[in-house]
Order: C-alpha cells, then sequence, then structure tokens
C-alpha cells in the first residue's frame, strides 16, 4: 500500500509525524529515578557517601503532596536530562516530605521523622524548599519556591558549587547571569 502512495506525499506525511507535540517536546525523565537519589533515611551515612563520591554536598527538596509548585518543578525543571546530569554530579539528592512520619536519622546522627527533621531542624513551613548542606551537614544555601524555569535551576546550582554564595546573594548572581546571556546573543 505504501508503494502506491506518491514520494512527495509520503515525505510531507513523514514531516508531519516527526512534527508532532510528543517529538517536538523537550526530552524529559522521570525525576524519581534520574534526579533524586535513593536512600535509606541516613543522612549521616548519605554525608560519607556524598564525600567519597567526590560530590561537593547534599541538596533536600522539602515537598508536600499537594504542593502544585512541587508538581510543576519535577514535571518542567527536574525532569530535564541538563538539569539531572549537572546535580547529579555534584550533590546526593534527596526529597523530604514535610508532613511525613517517616523514620529518618538526621546529619549529626540523631533519630527522627522527617515532618520534625523538616519543621523543627530546618525551619520549613512552605514549599519547596531547596536546601544545600556542605559535606559536613551543614546549611550552606537555601532556596524557597519554585524557579522560575530549568535555566534558573541551573545558576541556582551554579552559584553554590562555585561558591559564589558565599559573597553574594542569589538575586545578584542571577541577574548577572541573565544579562551575560543577553550580551552574548
Amino acid at each position: 500500500m505504501l508503494s502506491r502512495i506518491p514520494f512527495h506525499i509520503g515525505l510531507f506525511l513523514l514531516t508531519l509525524l516527526a512534527l508532532s507535540p510528543q517529538a517536538l517536546a523537550a526530552e524529559s525523565r522521570d525525576p524519581a529515578t534520574h534526579f533524586f537519589d535513593e536512600t535509606w533515611g541516613d543522612l549521616q551515612e548519605e554525608l560519607a557517601t556524598a564525600s567519597a563520591e567526590g560530590k561537593q554536598g547534599v541538596l533536600i527538596f522539602f515537598e508536600l503532596d499537594e504542593c502544585p509548585f512541587c508538581h510543576r518543578m519535577k514535571r518542567s525543571v527536574l525532569n530535564q536530562p541538563g538539569v539531572q546530569a549537572y546535580f547529579r554530579k555534584h550533590f546526593r539528592i534527596f526529597t523530604i516530605d514535610i508532613e511525613g512520619d517517616v523514620e529518618m536519622v538526621d546529619f549529626q546522627g540523631n533519630a527522627t521523622t522527617q515532618k520534625d527533621f523538616a519543621f523543627k531542624a530546618n525551619r520549613v513551613r512552605a514549599t519547596p524548599v531547596m536546601v544545600f548542606y556542605d559535606l559536613e551537614g551543614k546549611e550552606i544555601m537555601r532556596y524557597t519556591g519554585a524557579t522560575s524555569g530549568a535555566q534558573e535551576f541551573l545558576w541556582l546550582g551554579q552559584f553554590v558549587t562555585e561558591g559564589h554564595y558565599q559573597k553574594m546573594r542569589f538575586t545578584k548572581y542571577k541577574r548577572q547571569q541573565a544579562r551575560a546571556a543577553r550580551q552574548s546573543r
């Protein structure tokens, strides 16, 4: 049957197929398996693993099941292969449910629950909150809310990995990066 279709019509149909919404959509991968690391809930052990793997620290994504901003981050930012590769190269990454009753061990080796770790130890009240910890378990950077997109989230990662957090606020760094991007066009 295909042999009866004129070549130019067949080419047109193949072009339409290639331009389908699925083909036009950027590649994305499930953040549960490609962004977040699996854990047994022992953050002290995770620090040792991060150090052994040559990572710069741990990133915790504090979330809530009903949080639309958390879902947007997972659906449009944390699912991007470039984002996944960059962050997995530099950090061990975990998610914490701020209402979770799951038992865990904090960075100091104390038994706690996810919700106590979020609320009492880290004062997380809104979600999402992304907290970066160094290899000693000390908080070095906190970002509350969803980023505007993958580029801003990558800038956040660079801000931490390159040590800019030690000398300026992220808003200033982000403005500098946006200005440099506009000038390079």
